[in-house]
């Protein structure tokens, strides 16, 4: 695999803080051989310490402050290194959300997240579609880059110690990059020579990123005529010709994507496999799959190397999420006919996790926590704010089954928001009777622990948080019976189709679908999900008020703005049929009605609209959740589901028996 040719560089732009005479460093001489590290974090989600928000406790399984543990201890094992971020890095926790809206950090504050980052030390990042949940000005402000947005020049703020590059997204009246495309990283590396001498050498690293493409769909409320975005294969070309002109050695493609061998199109969401193709981009860190590369889930993937790490013959990561694994490459590069090439042979890929075993996770970087404990203590004081009490065990661990105790609470305090705000805007309207749709946001993909779990007693901010996971606006879309059908039957999709007459386990939840794209709709419907028919023609028995739903019959549902501007892909779903975006988010919404409620019993809720089709199997249909939660189920007249066996590491395999009522 072939590099660029070293130019000589000054000195003085080499050696940082050496104040000797500008010389120009010698070639490396031919056959000379380096080992270089590529780092790379991704998806940490403002997962900043190994704390829980929610349950407000400790969570050793999580957190930045472990991955720089691991960042610090590969620079021990690597004495060349670069470490770059793959975006998504400044939401996703309670800690974020009260930076961003309940006490905004001014411009002269740097984000917590970004002050840990800054303390191990960056050479570079890209943004990921979450970076955008805030807004352009509030993106700008704490990245410390100037933007114009609606015609307004924003100022030049704190931001973190490192470049963040952004290759395919551009202000839409100037068509100019809102965040330098790319960048070049030159730093001193040590290598040998053929006879085993030590030489100090400089290697010039140039880094483009990339974000994907459907934010434009996701953040429309944020984005729509403020920026245009390009494909990740389009933008590479664009601006590679610009690298090869710098000359550089190694050109890093940083990408908030995964690999998806699809047919191309400009708005794939996961182009990573394409882009590996594009000629000049020499290394791939990937992100925004929240899964790890390499590893099982990409084995027989065309062109993949899931073990070794490689995509279409380039070395490849992609470093897990919530700052559980460090993402690593080791590079071997070997001085061939004057430029540096890569030994693909000594070359590989891995993931590092924090907790390499059950209950054995690396120690917290001491140097992290003092930086943030102010704005820390100020998160944990606010979601502790009551708002009222509950008398129900409100719960997500069997949410896929059935249990809708959690999202009832969602979905009534949408269906509120919107019964009352939308005739206000919409008098024609008012007649039209009002849905909610909800999904469980929480449902194990991150641990035993990831799950919603609000106990009786009394509700703070902190339980509408557990609630709500992330900083969406409410909106209302306006459908007919035929799109309300079509929204179940895609959201049905999460689960496995069944074979009745199959003796061995069958497993329940299809876990390429994410439990964020199980919408669960009430509001006085009721429909069942039959599992013994193809994904699409799965709901059966569909009411509104105990009368068929017929296809022309209109309705109004309530949901987010990222479902309504066609996040999912929802049928019908692409922002074209809103009647009401707001501007108050939903978790927001959730604490309002909670306080209006004062105390939650059962009779506060709407009933619960689903459950399966009976079917008789002969083996059993099983899934996997928390271990020991079954009698929780039971609360929310979820009885057909029993705990199998435990599986060792905090989750236990369960059956459920479709053939028995709910």
């Amino acid at each position: 695999m072939s590099l660029r040719p070293l130019l000589p560089l000054l000195a003085t732009t080499l050696l940082a803080g050496c104040a000797g005479a500008a010389t120009k460093p010698a070639a490396p001489p031919e056959g000379a051989r380096a080992d270089v590290a590529i780092l790379e974090t991704t998806d940490v989600h403002a997962n900043v310490l190994s704390w829980d928000y929610f349950k407000a406790k400790s969570d050793p399984t999580v957190g930045y402050e472990r991955t720089a543990t691991l960042i610090r201890r590969a620079r021990t094992q690597f004495p060349n290194t670069f470490l770059f971020d793959s975006g998504d890095t400044i939401q996703g926790t309670v800690l974020a959300d009260y930076q961003a809206l309940v006490r905004p950090v001014d411009c002269a504050q740097e984000l917590a997240i970004y002050k840990a980052m800054d303390a191990v030390g960056y050479d570079g990042g890209t943004a990921g579609n979450h970076e955008f949940n805030y807004g352009l000005p509030f993106l700008s402000q704490v990245t410390g880059t100037p933007m114009t947005v609606d015609g307004k020049a924003t100022p030049r703020c704190a931001g973190p110690h490192f470049p963040l590059v952004l290759a395919n997204v551009f202000d839409a009246h100037s068509g100019e990059p809102i965040f330098k495309p790319w960048t070049m990283v030159t730093k001193t590396i040590e290598a040998y020579t053929a006879d085993g001498s030590r030489i100090e050498v400089p290697l010039k690293v140039a880094i483009i990123g990339f974000t994907p493409p459907p934010i434009l769909q996701w953040d429309q409320r944020n984005l729509k005529g403020r920026v245009t975005v390009s494909g990740v294969v389009e933008a590479a070309q664009r601006y590679l010709p610009q690298i090869e002109a710098q000359h550089p050695d190694l050109v890093v493609a940083i990408l908030h994507g995964g690999l998806n061998t699809a047919p191309y199109t400009s708005d794939m969401e996961n182009g990573g496999w394409y882009l590996a193709g594009v000629p000049g981009i020499d290394v791939l860190l990937l992100g925004h799959s929240h899964t790890e590369f390499p590893g099982p889930r990409y084995e027989g993937m065309k062109e993949v190397d899931a073990r070794r790490g490689f995509v279409r013959g380039k070395p490849a990561v992609m470093g897990g999420f919530f700052g559980k694994d460090l993402g690593l490459i080791k590079l071997a590069l070997q001085r061939t006919g004057g430029r540096w090439t890569i030994d693909a042979s000594d070359t590989h890929s891995e993931v590092r996790p924090i907790c390499p075993q059950k209950n054995q996770c690396v120690p917290a970087d001491p140097a992290i926590a003092p930086l943030v404990a102010q704005a820390h203590d100020a998160t944990v004081a606010y979601v502790n704010t009551p708002i009222g009490t509950s008398t129900l065990r409100l719960s997500s661990y069997f949410a896929d089954e059935g249990d809708m105790s959690a999202l009832s609470v969602v979905n009534a305090a949408q269906r509120d928001y919107v019964q009352r705000e939308l005739p206000k805007l919409h008098p024609e309207l008012a007649g039209v009777p009002v849905l909610s749709a909800a999904a469980a946001f929480r449902t194990g993909f991150g641990g035993p622990d990831d799950y919603t779990d609000v106990a009786p007693g009394p509700l703070t901010l902190r339980s509408a948080a557990d609630l709500y996971f992330y900083p969406n606006t409410l909106a209302a879309v306006k459908t007919d019976g035929a799109g309300v059908k079509a929204w179940l039957e895609k959201s049905a999709a999460r689960f496995n189709r069944i074979d009745p007459a199959k003796a061995g386990e069958q497993a329940l939840v299809n876990t390429r679908v994410p439990g964020f794209n199980f919408d669960q709709i009430q509001g006085d419907l009721a429909y069942m999900i039959d599992l013994g028919k193809p994904v699409g023609e799965r709901i059966v028995s569909l009411t509104w008020q105990g009368k068929p739903v017929t296809p022309q019959q209109l309705f109004i549902v309530a949901t987010n703005n990222y479902r309504a501007s066609g996040g999912g892909n929802f049928p019908g779903l692409d922002g074209s049929n809103i009647v009401l975006a707001t501007q108050d988010g939903v978790r927001e919404i959730v604490a309002a009605w909670l306080r209006r409620t004062g105390t939650l019993d059962r009779a506060n809720l709407p009933a619960g609209s689903w459950h399966f089709a009976p079917m008789k199997t002969r083996g059993p249909v099983t899934f996997t959740a928390a271990a020991g939660k079954q009698a929780l189920a039971g609360t929310d007249g979820v009885t057909n589901i029993r705990q199998l066996r435990a599986n060792g590491d905090g989750t236990a395999t369960y059956a459920i028996d479709l053939g028995a009522s709910r």
